[in-house]
């Protein structure tokens, strides 16, 4: 057999977003395409839970947090790191990912990262819609497409 996900309509699915304030100029256009993305394949909007945080840093934390409700059947994560002229990026963005990592590896509940990382303001503007897609959208979709696996998985045996 092969199993495959797919973006099925998702009615009755809870998504929490777990997003950064920081460079919100940004984050607010992810957390934009990753609503629209949801609500275009089915997810109801009082079904949609948005937390915003400080920081990247602070996003594996809340997401630890809201996986072990069990109240959400996937988490979105968004962020905006861009790089300045210190080592603190590489920090910020390493912690940022690992943790969002761990805490999906060690939950039943599917996590994505959709953190963008650029040199530039410009950048991260493109990646957020403006010249090369909207990652928050990228990142809901595959989300998607892994809940739609799951439950196939669950199906098998």
């Amino acid at each position: 057999m092969i199993y495959s996900g797919n973006l099925v309509q998702h009615q009755g699915r809870r998504i929490a977003i777990v997003v950064s304030r920081f460079n919100e100029i940004i984050t607010e256009q992810l957390l934009k395409g990753a609503q629209s993305t949801l609500t275009m394949h089915g997810v109801q909007p009082e079904n949609i839970s948005v937390f915003w945080v400080p920081g990247a840093f602070e996003i594996p934390m809340v997401a630890k947090k809201l996986a072990a409700t069990q109240a959400f059947d996937g988490i979105v994560t968004l962020g905006a790191v861009i790089k300045g002229d210190t080592a603190h990026y590489d920090l910020v963005i390493n912690a940022a990912a690992n943790g969002v990592a761990n805490v999906s590896l060690t939950t039943d509940i599917p996590i994505v990262f959709g953190v963008v990382t650029t040199d530039t303001l410009e950048q991260a503007q493109h990646r957020a819609g403006a010249k090369a897609g909207n990652k928050g959208m990228e990142v809901t979709m595959s989300l998607l497409e892994v809940l739609s696996l799951y439950d196939e998985i669950a199906t098998i045996g």
